[in-house]
């Protein structure tokens, strides 16, 4: 496997592919089974090992700046900032040696929770039999498997995803009223010290602004504040420069535009991260980063899709976690 992708690298010109991950869970969901667990994720980083030059994103921005990134480049990325980043993915990238980024959101950390995780959690944990789902302007909704848990989280998600942040909590409150007020975790994301122990670790510390908001939907100057805000804690946090970006969703023109592509560059951070697919070769907008998102349940098909993206037509990825 190494030596053919060196093969095309050569012949096809260096490239770089950039991974998205969330969560690493300690087992497989139920209500997520192709959302990467510890026996998969510990089996895909072997293969990764042995098949790429794995780099920090801002090492792979810097080598490829100056010409000299090296064949089968790859670089893994996290978003969000999940605690099982650090309790379960932190030891097995330190078994296999390798190094990530991993991008944090401020706004949850020390106790918080992610919106989306809110409307997920609260329907996984509801005791009631069937959720009326009025209120969103949809039906009834069984609960009795994971898989009627699983359409009612994804017919709901798209009703609050793309609304203001002054406007999600309100959608909310009427999910958690129609569930009957089930307990909720307050453990899902990273606390100071995580973030920390990540960094002392080699990894690399990326921005992720401070809600997670969709920035084209927020005022300009919220968004700016947002980028900003997230940077300098996360800075504050770690002691140390924060030089990488992930745009929240990062859809381009859908989530992000020019606008915000102009504000990271001036917040000054080096490279940016979109969620668009594909390969990342010379020419390529340093703010603009493609990636893949590696939601195959066999090692064997996501290597497929993997190739298919960094070297030929790209493969639309599966659905994974919303």
């Amino acid at each position: 496997m190494a030596g053919g992708l060196q093969c095309l690298d050569t012949v096809l010109g260096r490239r770089v592919s950039v991974l998205t991950f969330h969560r690493v869970q300690p087992q497989q969901d139920p209500l997520f089974p192709l959302e990467m667990h510890a026996a998969r994720f510990d089996a895909l980083l072997g293969s990764i090992a042995r098949s790429f030059q794995v780099l920090t994103l801002g090492e792979a921005h810097a080598a490829l700046k100056s010409g000299k990134l090296p064949a089968r480049a790859l670089v893994m990325t996290f978003d969000d900032g999940y605690a099982d980043n650090a309790t379960v993915a932190l030891p097995l990238l330190r078994r296999h040696g390798l190094r990530a980024t991993f991008f944090v959101s401020t706004g949850f950390l020390d106790g918080g929770r992610m919106w989306n995780d809110t409307v997920i959690e609260t329907i996984r944990a509801s005791q009631k039999p069937e959720l009326d789902l009025a209120a969103f302007g949809l039906g009834r909704f069984p609960l009795a498997s994971p898989a009627q848990r699983r359409a009612a989280i994804d017919a709901v998600l798209p009703k609050i995803k793309y609304q203001p942040l002054d406007q999600r909590e309100p959608l909310i409150a009427k999910l958690r009223e129609a569930t009957g007020h089930p307990d909720l975790p307050d453990d899902l994301m990273m606390r100071s010290e995580q973030v920390r122990e990540l960094h002392a670790a080699g990894m690399e510390i990326g921005g992720h602004t401070v809600r997670h908001p969709i920035l084209t939907e927020t005022p300009d100057d919220q968004a700016r504040d947002e980028i900003l805000r997230g940077r300098a804690a996360l800075e504050g946090l770690i002691g140390a420069p924060v030089k990488v970006f992930a745009y929240p969703n990062g859809v381009p023109d859908r989530d992000y535009d020019l606008r915000h592509v102009a504000m990271v560059r001036e917040a000054g951070f080096r490279c940016a991260v979109s969620t668009a697919p594909g390969p990342v070769c010379r020419g390529r907008d340093d703010f603009q980063w493609p990636r893949f998102t590696p939601w195959d349940a066999g090692d064997a098909a996501w290597f497929a899709r993997l190739m298919l993206c960094r070297y030929g037509r790209q493969a639309a990825p599966q659905a994974g976690r919303p």
